[in-house]
């Protein structure tokens, strides 16, 4: 069935909300909020564990066990968005974000908090692969590798709104106050899903006989090696992009000094490198192919993880930091529309979100790793670490991830 009869006749078609743009705004907004939430936790870390008394490792953990978190309620909201449609089910993964992000302002310690950026990883969790199947499904095949990156582009749009606002928030109201601004996002994307009307192609597929999501993705060995690969690729992916973007502020600060503000400029500075290598990614893979894409980005990362290390220099950091930015998150322009081809619609949900959630799950160990690696060596030597992994990347994408550009979606 073609990506364009997301649009059609059928049930649910006639609806304002069934257009794809209302579908990519949707998936946007929603996954600005994820990037919004998280980088206020990894600007505030150094504050909140002051505040209550924390390690470095116990901040650390903090996000990594948001993202794992994000492995459960990716798989359970993706089968269950797979067999009761993508716009309900991101509405309940909205409601468990909001709800648990703003619990998280009235923490008094440590194991508390604890409980509560888990639970809030459970909605974070749901929200990328819904979003992007609804997206991808609503958009003929010779767009999907753009609206696929502009998906990815709407965490990087977040990110960036939080670099903005918490450097200047957070003397005010705290970070109390701050966990509170973080759920105004999930509440605006929530009027917006209301407007959202379902993917057709996903109301056509219900109604066939279908086999249970997760066993899709492994039923044959065909299938199998491609979903090791994925999963090898969307960790990488996750590993390389937390380990930079949570401990970069404290890198900066803890090297050269640089004051909250400062940081906020230079990781800006990379965050804005990530949009213009997100947005790059999607051009490209519908014009040479998803493999050759992947495989330029994936040699860039190497490359620029390992010379960013090496930088001493204001000026060098900052313009280090853009190129790093455009290869190291650049990638997730890619996912969505790799994901959706490779796997049928009666699966999609699962796929995308399963599928993400275990490299998001791996990536979340990224954080707690960099500061081990830190505390015992240096901080400079943890983020030169990181460019290794983008070997197994590259060896991944070659051997196990077939090339799909244009194919119609089942």
């Amino acid at each position: 069935m073609s990506a364009t009869q997301g649009t059609g006749t059928g049930a649910g078609a006639g609806q304002p909300g069934n257009s794809p743009m209302r579908a990519l705004i949707a998936a946007v907004s929603g996954y600005a909020m994820d990037g919004f939430d998280l980088l206020i936790l990894g600007f505030m870390m150094s504050v909140v564990s002051v505040d209550l008394g924390l390690s470095a490792t116990q901040g650390g953990s903090l996000v990594t066990v948001t993202l794992i978190g994000g492995i459960f309620g990716g798989i359970g909201f993706g089968i269950l968005s797979d067999y009761y449609g993508r716009v309900r089910v991101l509405t309940y993964t909205i409601l468990v974000f909001a709800l648990f992000t703003g619990l998280c302002a009235f923490a008094t310690g440590y194991w508390d908090l604890l409980v509560y950026r888990f639970l809030a990883g459970l909605g974070l969790g749901g929200e990328f692969g819904i979003g992007m199947a609804l997206a991808i499904e609503a958009w003929p095949a010779e767009k999907r590798g753009r609206v696929s990156s502009y998906v990815g582009m709407g965490w990087q749009l977040g990110v960036l709104l939080a670099a903005v606002l918490t450097p200047l928030l957070l003397p005010h109201i705290g970070w109390r106050g701050m966990f509170v601004v973080g759920v105004l996002p999930a509440l605006g994307s929530f009027v917006i899903r209301k407007v959202i009307g379902e993917s057709e192609i996903f109301l056509k597929s219900a109604r066939k006989k279908r086999e249970f999501p997760i066993k899709t993705l492994f039923r044959d060995a065909q299938t199998t090696k491609r979903s090791i690969g994925v999963i090898i690729l969307c960790s990488v992916q996750n590993f390389g992009y937390y380990g930079l973007i949570v401990w970069m502020p404290a890198y900066l600060s803890k090297m050269f000094g640089y004051s909250l503000a400062k940081s906020a400029v230079w990781t800006g500075a990379s965050i804005i490198g990530m949009l213009v290598g997100i947005w790059i990614f999607g051009q490209l893979a519908d014009r040479i192919g998803r493999r050759p894409t992947f495989i330029g980005y994936q040699i860039g990362a190497l490359v620029m993880v390992f010379v960013y290390s090496q930088l001493t220099t204001p000026e060098a950091l900052l313009i280090g930091g853009v190129v790093m930015g455009v290869f190291v998150n650049g990638m997730m322009g890619g996912y969505g529309a790799l994901l959706a081809e490779l796997y049928p619609t009666h699966a999609r949900g699962t796929a995308q979100n399963v599928l993400w959630s275990i490299g998001r799950g791996f990536g979340g160990l990224s954080p707690l790793a960099i500061g081990v690696i830190a505390a015992h060596y240096s901080f400079e030597i943890a983020i030169a670490a990181l460019a290794g992994i983008y070997v197994i990347d590259i060896l991944a994408t070659v051997f196990l991830i077939p090339e799909l550009k244009g194919v119609e979606l089942e």
